[in-house]
């Protein structure tokens, strides 16, 4: 009788997967006008859609007359909001039109669920009226993002410390060039809070609080080559940014010569962001395969994800010598079976001028052999040619870069690493 089993198991199988094709057909078939309608209508003109209506509990408002003007519209599947059931994380591709440029694909994200983004509204009510549900645009004056209006001259470390990641532990020179930078205003360019509306300050503190990711875009612009996706501009709750290419999961099962080349270049990321002549050490807390895209021209990788980035001042370290400031901090390996497991402490990324973070994330989450994702090991510089792997200068390299034997053994693994990929890019070409 145990014999028949998995037979009668393969049968449910393939009835349950033929039961939810013709359901998917009924359903298509019973809303063929809708669907014909939603390929025929721009929803990226809709006000409510972009909830533009809820500012200034928003991102911003400098895209929006593009958005109502049709410039911007759903690729495609896009359009079909039955979809949007598969998309958790928000993020839809579009295409921006110029009437001189033709048109470009972009990114447009709202930067988190629906139900993040419901949970905010429920938040700010609860602050200002103790109700979940309440005239949020009203609400919004009653909260600490509306405490900065008037003529309050500088945003300042003791009002938004903790916030978020960006601001875990800010230096007033971080927010001056966060105020300054700010992009959904047309007054930009100056470090003074005063000089924004009221509007603007809200939104900007709303963004700051709840995803940061546009503000990380907007203080180290890809213009002055930092390895982010580039602003575009916001309209309600909808950010766009430039595409920049496919993921570098894409790339997993690509030619060695390519894949050594992608190495390269997120290691040249990782010493970017840990040491720049801004003095600024923007440390990545979540590294994943999803995470970066690679260039369809030029081959660059970019980060495409920058909510989870702590920044910190390491002009202020060296000024305020916290604790053991001065001594190298070394990021503790920990193996474990997730995808994209990390550990750290960000207390000790922001009060340390030398720290090994991004180096160990890089190695660790993408290149080494634990590198998990998508039920795949092995990372981006599995099955090296026959004489690499023989030779084993390789993988010595990238396991004392993961997990360390000596001490400070991964600051000088990272380096022998960046220069040894650099030597089999350059022979490659």
């Amino acid at each position: 009788m145990l014999r028949f089993l998995p037979l009668k198991l393969g049968r449910l199988y393939r009835c349950l997967k033929l039961l939810l094709v013709l359901g998917l057909s009924v359903v298509l078939l019973m809303n063929t006008h809708t669907l014909f309608a939603s390929f025929q209508k721009n929803e990226l003109t809709d006000r409510r859609f972009l909830n533009l209506n809820k500012c200034p509990a928003c991102f911003g408002t400098s895209w929006c007359r593009k958005f109502m003007n049709g410039q911007v519209s759903f690729e495609t599947w896009g359009r079909l909001r039955f979809l949007d059931i598969f998309n958790v994380k928000n993020v839809f591709f579009a295409q921006y039109g110029e009437p001189r440029e033709g048109t470009r694909r972009i990114v447009l994200k709202r930067l988190g669920s629906n139900q993040e983004l419901a949970d905010i509204d429920q938040k700010i009510c609860k602050r200002a009226t103790g109700r979940p549900r309440c005239d949020l645009i009203q609400a919004m004056y009653k909260t600490e993002f509306a405490r900065l209006n008037g003529d309050v001259r500088l945003l300042t470390p003791d009002v938004v410390e903790g916030w978020s990641d960006l601001v875990h532990c800010p230096s007033q020179r971080l927010l001056d060039r966060i105020v300054r930078r700010y992009a959904e205003t047309k007054d930009s360019g100056s470090f003074l809070l005063k000089n924004l509306k009221d509007t603007e300050r809200m939104q900007l503190l709303m963004t700051l609080a709840f995803n940061p990711e546009p503000l990380v875009l907007q203080s180290f612009p890809s213009d002055e080559g930092w390895p982010f996706a580039k602003y575009l501009g916001a309209c309600g709750r909808m950010v766009a940014v430039n595409y920049v290419g496919e993921e570098l999961w894409s790339f997993y099962h690509a030619p060695w010569e390519k894949r050594v080349d992608l190495a390269k270049q997120l290691m040249d990321i990782a010493e970017q962001l840990t040491n720049n002549d801004f003095d600024f050490a923007l440390y990545l807390l979540d590294v994943s395969f999803d995470n970066f895209a690679v260039g369809p021209r030029d081959g660059k990788v970019i980060v495409v994800d920058a909510e989870n980035v702590v920044v910190a001042d390491k002009r202020l370290i060296k000024q305020n010598k916290p604790e053991n400031y001065d001594v190298w901090y070394e990021s503790k390996f920990e193996e474990c079976d997730k995808e994209a497991c990390l550990s750290f402490s960000k207390d000790m990324l922001c009060s340390r001028v030398t720290v090994d973070h991004n180096y160990y994330a890089i190695c660790q989450n993408l290149l080494s052999r634990y590198a998990t994702w998508r039920g795949s090991r092995g990372g981006l510089l599995h099955d090296p040619p026959a004489h690499i792997a023989k030779d084993g200068q390789l993988e010595a390299m990238l396991e004392e870069c993961a997990n360390p034997k000596k001490r400070y053994g991964r600051f000088a693994a990272a380096k022998e690493l960046r220069e040894y990929l650099t030597q089999l890019s350059g022979a490659a070409r």
